[in-house]
């Protein structure tokens, strides 16, 4: 009889401690205290940030005229987004800077440098939906088919 309570205790214990994990690793993937609409920003696996974009709103704005269409892009430069988020000494020109969405299934990848320039024009610029896109004057990113459009997660890998 204790035998079977004993493996009933640690049975028990076992699916508490598996509950548990569970929990953080669903934590993780999408922070519960995100706000509908945010971009969480990680360095690794790590979250270390997030906005949406009425936060940028006190940000200056940059523009270009891209170069397909002739239209105005217009919205805050990735390279002011960052500093607030990340130290700016974590930040070296090799830093890597993933801009995804999950919904579109696309992303860009650009160096800290690239996105440190401003002629570069790295910006997040708002859609007509209210979602983020990021656009940008660099070749391979200055087309509306290279644009990642309802941003949704930013990774940084710093090296």
């Amino acid at each position: 009889m204790t035998l079977k309570r004993g493996l009933i205790a640690v049975g028990i214990l076992l699916a508490m401690a598996g509950l548990v994990l569970g929990v953080d690793y669903l934590r993780r993937i999408r922070p519960a205290d995100l706000a509908p609409g945010s971009v969480p920003i990680y360095v690794g696996d790590r979250l270390i940030g997030a906005f949406v974009p009425a936060d940028l709103e006190g940000l200056d704005q940059a523009s270009f005229v891209d170069a397909e269409e002739g239209k105005t892009q217009e919205g805050w430069l990735l390279r002011d987004i960052m500093p607030q988020h990340i130290s700016p000494d974590a930040l070296r020109p090799e830093t890597v800077i993933v801009v995804s969405s999950t919904s579109r299934d696309k992303s860009a990848q650009i160096t800290w440098e690239q996105a440190d320039d401003p002629e570069n024009g790295v910006l997040f610029d708002l859609s007509s939906r209210g979602t983020l896109k990021l656009v940008s004057k660099l070749e391979g990113l200055d087309t509306r088919d290279t644009w990642v459009q309802d941003v949704d997660k930013i990774e940084v890998v710093i090296r």
